[in-house]
């Protein structure tokens, strides 16, 4: 934070001092005379330069801030298009109100000094016209081709200063262009710092977005690999594998058919890495095998019940996620009951979710192991694959009974 904010300062120092710079670079190559001569003139002028510097700083550093106060990335296009052409106005007025008025407070106006020049101009060439001391001021209303009407003429026209018929000195502005020019140069200056200041963010916001996603992209693989590690309970590799050493002698036939349904569960969950999603119907397949396995262990202690609407089957689920569902109903609940228990898996549409539901015989104590449960995992799986679109719950429900809820948009 405290980086980006010294990046900040020096791209303004840097930015409007450069403008700055380009001023004195052309005032010194074409206009020295104009601005730079006397002395007291060019003093006046490095410091209108000055104040112009600050003004601008200061002004567009207040319109960042009201800029990160309305947080402008995240709104509309076209409110951001409203909020440039407010920002730009309100921001040049500033600037240039701003600059002129302390211009004015510190003695420092080029203009008022340029219109004093000016002044003493018109002295002189009053006094060149050997007009100096006579009333040549007085008629109010001199004929056209009278010579008090042309000195008059003469004299505004080439200071803007003239004498009213009282003999007072009034300025008359020669270069009234000049200040719609100043406003309307400063509106382009403050213009293409915002403009800077938007694309840069937008800029960084896409780079941003990239870094995101590939971080994004990243953590997904690693929260699959630990799902995949958490799939292989050596646990149950070990139990299944004592059963089936059990079966080799007693029924062949199912010691075969048992090496074939762990094989199964084995090679799905190797594959995990490369899908996103499955079909409903290929994540059944392996929980059938996995419920086979372990009925070998728990034989008639294991009652299984399966809901499933058909139009769910070729419903895309994350790989694994019901699997483990059904392993945690059974590990952390069926298994730790002496008779057994009963598991019930059910898959149906709701409104425009798809629900997965494994209920199970067993209690929440109230502390749940993130680890053993998964719980952590399967929502940030949820989490990533569906952008917060996707739920997951576990709770007690009435019959002593435990039932762990995965809600997915039908289409995201």
């Amino acid at each position: 934070m405290l980086k980006r904010t010294i990046r900040y300062w020096i791209c303004q120092v840097l930015g409007w001092g450069g403008w700055t710079s380009i001023n004195l670079f052309f005032v010194y190559l074409f206009a020295s005379d104009m601005y730079l001569k006397p002395i007291g003139k060019k003093h006046v002028f490095f410091a209108a330069l000055f104040i112009e510097f600050c003004w601008f700083i200061l002004a567009t550093h207040l319109l960042r801030l009201v800029l990160k106060k309305v947080q402008w990335m995240r709104l509309p296009i076209t409110s951001v298009f409203s909020i440039f052409i407010i920002g730009v106005t309100l921001t040049g007025l500033t600037v240039y109100y701003g600059g002129r008025a302390t211009a004015i407070v510190t003695n420092y106006s080029l203009v008022d000094y340029e219109k004093k020049e000016d002044l003493q101009k018109a002295i002189r060439e009053e006094q060149a016209m050997n007009l100096a001391g006579t009333n040549y001021y007085q008629h109010e209303n001199p004929a056209p081709d009278s010579a008090s009407l042309s000195h008059l003429q003469s004299i505004k026209r080439n200071t803007g200063w003239y004498r009213n018929t009282n003999g007072e000195w009034q300025y008359a502005d020669q270069h009234k262009g000049r200040f719609w020019w100043d406003l309307i140069f400063t509106f382009i200056l403050v213009a293409l710092w915002l403009l800077l200041y938007m694309v840069w963010h937008y800029l960084q916001k896409n780079q941003n977005d990239q870094v995101d996603k590939l971080t994004l992209e990243k953590t997904v693989k690693e929260l699959e690999l630990k799902t995949i590690k958490s799939h292989i309970n050596p646990h149950f590799i070990f139990n299944s594998l004592n059963s089936i050493r059990a079966l080799v002698d007693e029924n062949p036939q199912r010691a075969r058919k048992a090496i074939t349904e762990l094989s199964n569960i084995l090679r799905s969950s190797m594959q995990v890495e490369k899908m996103e999603t499955v079909p409903l119907q290929k994540e059944l397949d392996i929980v059938n095998d996995y419920l086979a396995l372990e009925q070998m262990r728990f034989e008639e202690r294991l009652r299984v019940e399966m809901c499933i609407d058909e139009d769910t089957l070729e419903q895309p689920v994350p790989p694994m996620m019901l699997q483990t569902l059904v392993e945690n109903a059974i590990k952390h609940g069926i298994s730790k009951h002496i008779d057994g228990g009963f598991i019930k898996i059910i898959s149906d549409f709701k409104d425009d979710n798809h629900e997965m539901i494994v209920q199970n015989s067993g209690h929440l104590n109230g502390d749940l192991n993130e680890n053993g449960f998964g719980i952590k995992s399967t929502e940030d799986r949820l989490r990533f694959l569906y952008l917060g679109k996707a739920r997951f719950e576990i709770k007690n429900i009435d019959g002593d009974m435990v039932q762990s809820k995965v809600t997915m948009p039908v289409k995201w």
